[in-house]
């Protein structure tokens, strides 16, 4: 995953108290961060709330943040702790399956657009039903399958940004891999 090359930058100027440059880091992730949040967690709104969190904690600890890793990824982990620690405060045993309105980046492969409109519903559905069947598989392993999958990283960047090792990351990929595809089985299989 490449991130801009100014970012550093941007980071330098929020450090030394340039909200608008931090501002400009914000519109930059924000919408990624909550699409990748909102597959991870319960809804849209759970999204927004967790990623508001996490932009403040970044605003608050942005002069630690020691650049090692994309600023991006660091985001991230300090999103998905904000995520996990709202999780165990509500105490949530399940996930909602909310419908969502927006642009997923999860689509149907080759969809052409000369599609009949009866494909093109078909294809929306079919979208939706897999929307919904990843919001049902075990959190730990969608969130290690969303990272992959949908924002595209590394297995060393999901190790980092989950704290796990690689040999777990990959397992859980594995699992949520697997997960995922029982549930759409037996929902086709209907």
């Amino acid at each position: 995953m490449q991130e801009p090359s100014d970012d550093s930058s941007l980071i330098q100027r929020s450090v030394a108290g340039d909200t608008t440059a931090f501002d400009q880091l914000v519109i930059r992730y924000q919408s990624r961060l909550v699409h990748s949040l909102e597959l991870c967690f319960t809804s849209r709104d759970d999204a927004l709330e967790i990623a508001q969190t996490a932009f403040i904690s970044a605003w608050r600890k942005l002069s630690s943040f020691q650049q090692e890793s994309s600023f991006y990824s660091w985001l991230y982990r300090i999103a998905m702790n904000a995520g996990i620690s709202r999780r165990r405060r509500e105490r949530l045993r399940t996930v909602s399956l909310q419908a969502r309105d927006d642009n997923s980046s999860i689509a149907v492969p080759n969809q052409s657009p000369s599609a009949s409109p009866d494909e093109q519903l078909q294809n929306a559905e079919t979208v939706e039903i897999i929307r919904e069947e990843l919001r049902k598989v075990s959190p730990e392993f969608r969130a290690a399958l969303v990272l992959k999958e949908i924002d595209g990283f590394s297995y060393e960047q999901i190790s980092d940004i989950l704290e796990i090792p690689i040999g777990t990351v990959r397992s859980r990929i594995f699992r949520a891999r697997q997960e995922l595809a029982d549930r759409l089985r037996r929902q086709f299989l209907e």
